[in-house]
């Protein structure tokens, strides 16, 4: 069963937006963010926009780069089906 594409833009831009906010945390412009990570800046731009799904490699190399962990760009993002606040925790139904 394909993710609906509503929900893996919601993803994406919560990701982006995690990252987004740990780089300006760290001082860190999107280029010396992507010197420390091997990536090219455009790549960073593209994924705080949300524009681009980040790998699980690019996900490690982004929070070495940042010196936290990998975690912290996910935490918040939530069920990638749940569209409306975020919460991961499972509602009783």
């Amino acid at each position: 069963m394909a993710m609906p594409s509503a929900s893996l833009r919601l993803l994406k831009t919560r990701f982006g937006a995690n990252l987004r906010r740990e780089r300006l945390k760290a001082g860190l412009t999107q280029e010396e963010l992507s010197f420390r990570t091997g990536l090219h800046r455009t790549e960073v731009g593209l994924l705080e926009r949300g524009l681009r799904s980040p790998r699980l490699a690019t996900t490690v190399l982004l929070a070495y780069g940042l010196g936290i962990t990998p975690g912290s760009l996910i935490d918040g993002i939530g069920s990638p089906l749940d569209e409306s606040d975020g919460d991961s925790e499972r509602k009783p139904g």
